[in-house]
């Protein structure tokens, strides 16, 4: 047995993975961050709403 084939990456068998540097096959590998919890919080609201009559109260301005 040929030591280069004990020696080569498993991942070098994978149709998609075959082709990355070895670099970014130790990234790919990692576990992935806990998902994000989007909740809408009342200073979200607020601040859309404060954009938004800001933006109607220029563009009034401009067209009177």
């Amino acid at each position: 047995m040929r030591r280069a084939l004990v020696l080569s990456s498993e991942a070098a068998r994978h149709r998609m993975r075959f082709g990355l540097p070895q670099r970014r096959i130790m990234f790919a590998d990692a576990p992935q961050a806990a998902p994000v919890d989007w909740k809408l919080t009342a200073s979200d609201v607020r601040g859309v709403a404060t954009t938004y009559f800001a933006t109607f109260a220029a563009v009034l301005a401009f067209i009177i």
